[in-house]
């Protein structure tokens, strides 16, 4: 390697390694709502891996058929108990805040 490319190379390295380090590091990923679309009427509910995202909690600038598909899942199925017996995880209870946030029933939630 010229030695012309090497302090350019580790400067590129100096900025870029952090920044990619830091990128994983950026909290809970946010993502779509798992509504178990293969199983219409699921016995139980999976847990949720992504909170919330833009989609869901934009307000006027929400996905509204994202949004409809969460809260008519939540008023179906969210009384219904985790497939693996634990209780709601901290991303279940973020999907949960947000059905009963946009006025959804808590009764429909169960916080077990």
């Amino acid at each position: 390697m010229s030695t012309r490319w090497t302090a350019p190379l580790r400067r590129a390295l100096l900025v870029a390694v952090p920044v990619l380090l830091l990128a994983g590091c950026s909290g809970p990923e946010r993502g779509s709502l798992d509504a178990q679309p293969a199983t219409p009427s699921p016995p139980c509910l999976v847990h949720q891996s992504r909170e919330p995202a833009e989609r869901y909690t934009a307000g006027r600038d929400a996905d509204t058929a994202a949004v409809l598909e969460m809260m008519r899942y939540f008023t179906a199925h969210g009384s219904a108990p985790y497939c693996d017996g634990k209780p709601p995880t901290a991303t279940d209870l973020a999907w949960r805040r947000l059905y009963t946030g946009l006025g959804g029933d808590p009764a429909k939630v169960p916080l077990r």
